[in-house]
């Protein structure tokens, strides 16, 4: 099986790279997992300084694997691993920073709110389509777009889902 989420550490910097470019990065919750276990892990390294999040080339995220999903929507075991890295996220030690290329979409896009610096490349587009699947935003965007974008920009983007490149 091929590790989706690779951890490299160059210095003081630990680099959390998405790597499941066959579902262009669909986050499961075992991705989730490890990637909480890997922040946890980073904050209690002295050497570590600075997590930085990663995708492949031309995707960063393209959201939940909803197939991934369905299992504890039907009655599966788990569905913490998703609250267990935002809670990860939030209490992080350590200056988070993510470089975003081609899509982030839904979580893809709300991971960088919470990030203290994303740099994206032009032909990055940023999309939450919470609106379109019904859902309410997540991961604290509600919140964190209004400070970072703006009431008018948070609603563009969590409220009407529209888009936006970098």
């Amino acid at each position: 099986m091929t590790d989706h989420i690779l951890v490299e550490r160059q210095g003081a910097i630990q680099i959390i790279r998405i790597n499941r470019p066959e579902k262009k990065n669909a986050l499961t919750r075992a991705m989730y997992a490890k990637m909480s276990k890997t922040l946890a892990e980073g904050d209690a390294d002295p050497a570590v300084r600075v997590h930085v999040f990663l995708g492949v080339s031309g995707a960063f995220s393209s959201g939940n694997d909803l197939a991934d999903f369905m299992v504890v929507a039907t009655g599966g075991e788990g569905g913490t691993e998703v609250w267990d890295f935002l809670m990860a996220l939030a209490r992080a030690e350590k200056p988070l920073v993510s470089g975003v290329d081609g899509i982030a979409v839904g979580i893809g896009t709300t991971l960088n709110l919470h990030c203290d610096l994303t740099f994206a490349t032009p032909r990055t587009v940023f999309r939450t389509p919470f609106v379109d699947l019904g859902l309410v935003p997540e991961a604290g965007s509600s919140l964190l777009a209004p400070e970072i974008l703006g009431r008018q920009g948070a609603f563009a983007l969590l409220g009407l889902g529209e888009g936006f490149s970098a």
